[in-house]
C-alpha cells in the first residue's frame, strides 16, 4: 500500500475524540485499539495497511513497544488515511486528491425530513420509514449509511422553524385502530422505562429496543385512533424519539442523532407537546455544543425558549437557562453565561411538588451544579486562575449530591473534577480524581463518558517523571481501549 492507496477507516472513526486525543499523542497502543474496535479492524489488517508485521501491531497495543520512527508514522497515516494533521505531520500527498466523485458540500436539504411536510400523518410516514431502515439494516450497513457528521447552520435551523406554527391537515387513515387507554399506559410506561436505563447508564445497548417500539408506535398511528389516544400516541413517539437520539448520540453516531432528535420534535409537535418539544430542542442544542457549534446551540435554545414560553415549567425553565449559559460559555462571553445561569438558579427555586413532568425531573439542584461547574470548565480552560477553582467546588457539590448510581452523570463529574485539579495545579488531588474517573466511566457505555476521559490524557503527558502521573496515564489509556 502506497501512499495514494485509499485506506479503511470511515470518517465517524477518525472523527472520534478518543482517537484524535491518541493520534496527536503519538499513543498508537490506544489509536490501535480504538481502531480495532471502531473500525472493525483486525490486527492482521491494520499491519498489512501500515506495512507492518502482525507481531509488531501486537507488541504496540500491548505497550511493550512504542512507535517512534518517523517513517512507521508515514506509513500508518498514509496506510489508515489518516491525514497528517492528526499525526503532527505536514498534509499527505493523497490529502489533495478526490476520495470519490462524491461532490465535497451536499445538498444543504439531503435529509429527507427537511423535505416532509410538518402534518401528523407525515410524521408517522417519516417514523416508519427511519425505524424500517434502522431495524433491518445490519450494524455495519448502518454505520456506512449514517456516517455523515451532524449538519448545522441554516441546513439545520431553518426547516426548525416550522415547530413554532400549527400542525397542518392530516390524511383520513383507511384503518380504523382500537387501541385503548391501558394500552398506551403500557407504552407511556415502557417509553419512561427507557428513557430512564439511558439516563443512568448511557451507550446504545438497548437502542434497537427503543428503535422498534418506536416503530410499533407508528403502526397503531397509521390506523385511526380516538383523538385522545392518537395525542398521546404522538406523545409517546416523542418521547421514545428523543431516547433514540440520545443513545445514538451517545454512542457516536451524530448524524442518526440528529434524524431522531428531528422526528421527535416532530412528534411533539403533532401531539400538541411544546415543552416536550422545547426539551428535544434543548437536547439537540448540546450536540450543537459537543460539536464546537455555540452558535447554532444558542439558536436552538431560544427557539425552545420562544416556542415553550406558555407551557414550560420552572425546572424546564431553568435546564434551558443553563443550555444558554453552556453557549455562552462557548463563545467567551463570561458575563452572558454568568446572567443565564442566575435566571436558572432563580426558576429552580421556583419548583413545588408534582409541578413538572417526569423527564425534566432530574434536573435538580445537583444537575444544575454539576452543569454549572462544566461550564465553567469550559472558561477555566481559557483563564484557570479565574474559574478553576469556583468549577471545583460547583462539580464537588454535584458529586456530594449525586452519587455512583447516577452513572453516567457521576462519571462526567468526576473527569471533570480532576480536569479542574490538573488547571489549578494539584496533582495529587488531579491523579486521585482521575482514577476514580476512569473507574466510573468503565462502568458505563457511554462513548461520549470516554470521549470526555480523553480529555485528560493530555494533563498527563510530559509528566513522566512523575509514578503516579504515569500510573493515572496508563489508567486512562487501558478505559478507553476497552
Amino acid at each position: 500500500m502506497d501512499a495514494t492507496t485509499p485506506g479503511p477507516l470511515a470518517p465517524e472513526v477518525l472523527d472520534r475524540e478518543d482517537l484524535r486525543r491518541a493520534l496527536a499523542e503519538h499513543d498508537f497502543a490506544a489509536a490501535f485499539a480504538l481502531i480495532k474496535k471502531w473500525g472493525g479492524l483486525s490486527q492482521n489488517r491494520i499491519a498489512s495497511a501500515c506495512q507492518l508485521t502482525p507481531g509488531k501491531v501486537s507488541t504496540v497495543i500491548s505497550g511493550q513497544q512504542q512507535v517512534t520512527s518517523f517513517d512507521v508514522i508515514c506509513r500508518i497515516a498514509d496506510g489508515l488515511r489518516i491525514p497528517g494533521r492528526m499525526v503532527g505531520l505536514a498534509d499527505r500527498p493523497w490529502e489533495q486528491q478526490p476520495d470519490s466523485p462524491e461532490p465535497p458540500n451536499p445538498p444543504a436539504a439531503e435529509s429527507p425530513e427537511d423535505d416532509t411536510p410538518w402534518r401528523p400523518d407525515a410524521t408517522v410516514q417519516l417514523a416508519s420509514d427511519l425505524t424500517r431502515s434502522d431495524l433491518v439494516m445490519d450494524r455495519r450497513a448502518a454505520t456506512r449509511a449514517l456516517a455523515g457528521a451532524a449538519i448545522g447552520g441554516a441546513a439545520l435551523l431553518d426547516p426548525l422553524e416550522a415547530w413554532l406554527l400549527p400542525a397542518g391537515p392530516t390524511a383520513e387513515p383507511g384503518r380504523r385502530g382500537r387501541l385503548g387507554k391501558r394500552d398506551v399506559d403500557e407504552l407511556e410506561t415502557t417509553a419512561r422505562a427507557f428513557r430512564a436505563w439511558d439516563h443512568k447508564f448511557g451507550g446504545g445497548l438497548r437502542r434497537k429496543a427503543v428503535v422498534g417500539q418506536l416503530n410499533e408506535v407508528a403502526a397503531h398511528l397509521e390506523d385511526h385512533q380516538s383523538p385522545v389516544i392518537e395525542q398521546r400516541l404522538y406523545q409517546v413517539m416523542a418521547q421514545l424519539g428523543g431516547t433514540a437520539a440520545t443513545m445514538a448520540w451517545d454512542s457516536g453516531h451524530q448524524r442518526q442523532a440528529q434524524q431522531y432528535y428531528k422526528l421527535a420534535l416532530r412528534a411533539a409537535h403533532a401531539g400538541g407537546d411544546t415543552a416536550f418539544g422545547a426539551n428535544v430542542l434543548a437536547g439537540m442544542a448540546r450536540q450543537m455544543l459537543y460539536r464546537d457549534r455555540p452558535q447554532d446551540a444558542l439558536e436552538l435554545v431560544h427557539l425552545a425558549q420562544k416556542g415553550a414560553r406558555d407551557s414550560a415549567g420552572p425546572r424546564l425553565l431553568a435546564m434551558l437557562h443553563t443550555r444558554e449559559a453552556w453557549a455562552y460559555a462557548a463563545l467567551g462571553r463570561a458575563a452572558a453565561f454568568q446572567r443565564a445561569t442566575s435566571e436558572g438558579t432563580e426558576a429552580l427555586a421556583d419548583v413545588g411538588a408534582g409541578e413538572d413532568p417526569y423527564w425534566i425531573a432530574y434536573f435538580d439542584s445537583a444537575e444544575l451544579a454539576g452543569v454549572t461547574g462544566g461550564r465553567l470548565l469550559d472558561l477555566a480552560r481559557k483563564d484557570p486562575q479565574h474559574h478553576a477553582e469556583t468549577a471545583a467546588h460547583s462539580i464537588s457539590e454535584a458529586l456530594a449530591a449525586r452519587g455512583p448510581e447516577a452513572g453516567r452523570s457521576h462519571a462526567l463529574d468526576l473527569i471533570g473534577l480532576a480536569e479542574c485539579h490538573f488547571l489549578i495545579g494539584d496533582t495529587p488531588a488531579a491523579v486521585t480524581h482521575t482514577h476514580k474517573a476512569a473507574e466510573a466511566a468503565a462502568r458505563t457505555q457511554s462513548s461520549r463518558v470516554r470521549a470526555q476521559l480523553g480529555q485528560l490524557y493530555p494533563y498527563t503527558v510530559g509528566r513522566s517523571a512523575s509514578r503516579t502521573v504515569g500510573e493515572a496515564r496508563a489508567r486512562i489509556r487501558e478505559v478507553l481501549s476497552s
